[in-house]
């Protein structure tokens, strides 16, 4: 039986926004610890947020008072590996994450939702309509990354391949000496290089981000997340790439893309809509990798229709 998730009462008035947003709780699943928030009135629909790569939910922070403002109960949970989460030495990857997104909306939100992800978080989204269609009503994905929308992954390798792939991705993870890499980067400059590279509007003495993303890789348990999820996601299958997970969604599905995306560039959405050319794709010019932080008035003016369309339509 799924424990009973913990929410942890506030101290204060619950915060609308910021990193901090929302009323927080621990809710357990297959034994390992999940932070999640949620800010809203219940009895609206839910929308779940799922972050970006060594995120968080607190990177919702300047969307959730106007989600919630429009009507939707807003929902953040941190991945597992991420933000307040457990960071096991597991191996890490999308069907995971959306096995977990799917039990969180089942166990503690109790009714399907529509899904935004941001980056690594729309993969999860993707994966979750895909495999627990039932618990998705639809996708928001800002971007969609994935290595197999600009590579060709071969639908059948000889197993001697398989078995090789297997052996150097797990000898090159247990070279890296990410113990050693994770703390120096959440200690350095370093972080606020790689921040910047993330969005096209300076973003350098945003102590509030800097904070955000320099906490949990500061946790002893850091590096073994990130090892997890290098050897988990080089080694899925093929059915769990975004290619052969487009091909599979029966959801509505939204991309937002900054056009000035330095780490996944707008060609890459343009091949996605080659994929599914009825998807609706939105494009913000002059905006990084993180369009909902970076933009969040011009994001929403993209996204809010589309949710209420979605309403409109008894989606």
């Amino acid at each position: 039986m799924a424990q009973a998730p913990v929410v942890t009462a506030p101290a204060q008035p619950v915060a609308g926004d910021g990193i901090d947003w929302g009323l927080h709780g621990t809710w357990h699943w297959r034994g390992l610890a999940c932070h999640w928030r949620v800010l809203g009135d219940p009895s609206d629909p839910p929308l779940l947020l799922l972050h970006g790569f060594a995120a968080s939910s607190g990177h919702w922070r300047h969307n959730v008072a106007g989600l919630a403002a429009a009507g939707w109960c807003v929902y953040g949970l941190d991945l597992i590996g991420f933000g307040g989460s457990d960071q096991p030495a597991l191996h890490l990857d999308n069907r995971l994450w959306a096995r977990q997104s799917a039990a969180f909306l089942q166990q503690v939100v109790q009714q399907p939702a529509v899904l935004l992800g941001h980056s690594l978080g729309g993969l999860v989204a993707l994966s979750a309509a895909v495999f627990s269609p039932e618990w998705v009503r639809a996708v928001a994905a800002l971007p969609l990354p994935d290595p197999s929308l600009v590579m060709a992954i071969p639908r059948r390798r000889p197993p001697w391949r398989r078995r090789l792939q297997r052996l150097v991705v797990h000898l090159l993870c247990r070279l890296l000496p990410l113990e050693l890499l994770v703390p120096l980067i959440a200690r350095t400059p370093l972080l606020d290089l790689g921040l910047q590279s993330a969005y096209n509007q300076p973003v350098l003495g945003d102590g509030e981000l800097r904070r955000l993303f320099a906490r949990p890789a500061r946790r002893p348990t850091a590096a073994w997340a990130l090892r997890g999820m290098s050897i988990g996601m080089a080694l899925r299958p093929r059915g769990a790439t975004a290619e052969a997970l487009l091909a599979r969604l029966v959801q509505p599905l939204l991309l937002i893309w900054g056009e000035a995306d330095r780490l996944v560039p707008i060609e890459v959405a343009e091949l996605i809509a080659s994929l599914r050319p009825e998807l609706r794709l939105e494009r913000l010019a002059g905006v990084g990798h993180c369009p909902h932080d970076e933009a969040p008035e011009a994001f929403e003016a993209l996204l809010l229709p589309w949710l209420e369309g979605l309403q409109e339509a008894g989606t």
